[in-house]
């Protein structure tokens, strides 16, 4: 393989790049390159500060593209290291982007250049792999790769990521799980239903009036005193941002719960490769009586049942409620290889 790195975005990349992600070990929406160019271009919304530098790594064999290793570095911990792009907080799962059958030889390859070449370059010490799913083949072959070269290894589990198969039914669905939960998901929908008061729910799907509805998702999430405080201004812009890009390619599923035409409650999903993954929810306390939280996700759910969706991942947190809707646990790891 042909290895070589990349300090900036080339837009003659990007469709290579989304392909060869559908075809990958880790076919995520945090991996897409619009995804990551967004994320860049904001720092993940002030998480990092300059000096950073852009460090994407392709890997082709016979020119065609066989592997990237969306890469970043910085001082992080006392140490340079290199990261992937989209660490830490704000892409819940991340991993090097290769087919299956390319992978060994591609993560052999880019230690042995990562050791060498960008070791020179970058003055890096260490790769630095966060939120890699447990279940991906990437942690064995990293292992592997590094034990051939000599290179020592650590693994650490980080959070759960709970997630649901869906069956393709919603009463398919209600009835695999537990029966008290069951009841309470048709009493809670079937109340607001029943209200005095107007009740109803819709997609944004008019990219118009995104931004008006992406002030409301903020203002909604900032009820929580704790997503207050994340939302920070840079913070804020890096979320509309992400809003926008994922809205110009498909990929944003963007819901309100409304009570008598006010918003109650807002989810903000990727909808990506037949999944509904659960990015980021706010809701207005003052419509707690309706549970708009539950009610809106007994309604995501039923969509995406009957839309063909084949799982419904909450991503990371072990929040009691992603279990109580039948959510099956999971890990997320962080790999760090000594390049010394």
């Amino acid at each position: 393989m042909d290895f070589a790195v990349f300090d900036h975005f080339d837009e003659d990349l990007r469709g290579e790049w989304n392909a060869l992600l559908k075809e990958s070990v880790s076919n995520v929406p945090f991996l897409q390159f619009d995804y990551l160019k967004t994320w860049w271009h904001h720092l993940g919304g002030g998480e990092w500060q300059q000096p950073v530098r852009l460090a994407i790594v392709t890997a082709r064999e016979n020119g065609k593209l066989t592997g990237i290793a969306p890469l970043f570095a910085a001082r992080h911990e006392g140490v340079n290291s290199l990261l992937i792009l989209g660490s830490i907080e704000i892409s819940d799962f991340l991993d090097l982007i290769v087919r299956e059958n390319d992978e060994q030889a591609f993560i052999s390859g880019l230690l042995s250049f990562a050791r060498t070449v960008l070791a020179e370059e970058y003055g890096v010490e260490r790769l630095d792999l966060y939120n890699v799913l447990e279940e991906s083949t990437t942690v064995g072959a990293i292992h592997q790769a590094a034990a051939e070269l000599g290179l020592p290894v650590e693994q650490n589990r980080l959070q759960h990521s709970p997630y649901i198969l869906l069956p393709g039914d919603w009463e398919a669905y209600l009835a695999g799980i537990d029966k008290k939960q069951r009841h309470e998901i048709r009493r809670k929908m079937r109340r607001a239903g029943e209200s005095e008061f107007t009740v109803g729910w819709h997609l944004v799907e008019d990219a118009g009036q995104l931004e008006t509805a992406g002030d409301e998702l903020l203002r909604l999430m900032a009820q929580e005193k704790d997503k207050e405080k994340f939302l920070t201004p840079e913070m804020q812009m890096q979320m509309k941002a992400l809003m926008k890009s994922a809205m110009d390619t498909g990929t944003l599923q963007l819901a309100f719960l409304t009570v008598n035409g006010s918003n109650a409650a807002a989810y903000m999903n990727f909808d990506y490769d037949n999944r509904i993954w659960v990015y980021n929810s706010g809701f207005d306390y003052t419509f707690m009586d309706y549970s708009p939280g539950w009610v809106l996700l007994g309604h995501l759910l039923k969509w995406a049942n009957e839309n063909g969706r084949k799982v419904f991942d909450f991503l990371r947190g072990n929040e009691d409620y992603k279990y109580r809707f039948g959510a099956i646990d999971r890990f997320i790891v962080r790999l760090t290889v000594s390049l010394a």
